[in-house]
């Protein structure tokens, strides 16, 4: 549990969603035994109705894990066929993303780069209808131009863990060690908000979700 809404609310929500199954779940129990940070329950559901509002048929993610919002986005992509570009620089996710990847059936439909993002990004050449950065957090802001790049017109960035277990809301939960990170993801917020490109809007659900906009050319 978090500190972005009330914990009631937050056990209410997950509850009255249904269960994943299949090789979701596999990955879910994979993701609790080994501490391996995956998108919350609701974040995953909100990912999959916005890929499909838009119609998504190319996706960008910035930072695979072990590939479980990968394949729920693609998922969401399987009756138009979209396909899913996605970034990971640690190399034992690379693996574990690699063998989730093959077991979905889903392994045409997904492109696994392994590499620093920062550096991936600006080789990329494609347009894509929705990117979701889910890396580094102190680096949201190093990847938003290329990012932008790449987002289509009318596309949505879609940044997760935004409000950081609380801590960019308020020093109340502030952990020293984690000021840096804090203050560059509050810098982040700052610019997405106020670009004059984007249209954003901040979601107070799992770890805070930021949704925005490309406004499209006139």
């Amino acid at each position: 549990m978090g500190n972005i809404t009330d914990k009631y609310v937050e056990k209410y929500i997950r509850e009255v969603l249904p269960e994943q199954k299949g090789i979701f779940k596999e990955m879910e129990e994979y993701a609790e035994e080994f501490k391996v940070p995956i998108v919350h329950k609701e974040v995953a559901a909100l990912l999959q109705v916005l890929a499909k509002s838009i119609n998504a048929k190319r996706v960008l993610e910035v930072g695979t894990a072990i590939a479980y919002s990968t394949l729920l986005l693609c998922d969401a992509m399987k009756l138009n066929g979209g396909h899913i570009t996605t970034i990971e620089r640690n190399d034992s996710m690379v693996l574990e993303a690699k063998k989730n990847i093959l077991k979905s059936g889903m392994e045409d439909r997904v492109r696994l780069i392994q590499g620093d993002a920062q550096d991936v990004l600006k080789f990329l050449d494609n347009e894509y209808d929705l990117i979701f950065l889910d890396g580094a957090k102190g680096q949201y802001n190093e990847f938003l131009n290329d990012c932008l790049h790449l987002l289509k017109p009318g596309g949505l960035l879609i940044s997760d863990n935004i409000l950081f277990k609380g801590m960019i809301a308020t020093d109340m939960y502030a952990i020293r060690r984690k000021r840096t990170i804090t203050n560059r993801m509050r810098a982040y917020l700052e610019t997405i908000c106020n670009h004059s490109e984007l249209d954003t809007s901040i979601i107070p659900i799992g770890d805070g979700l930021a949704i925005s906009y490309k406004s499209r050319r006139i």
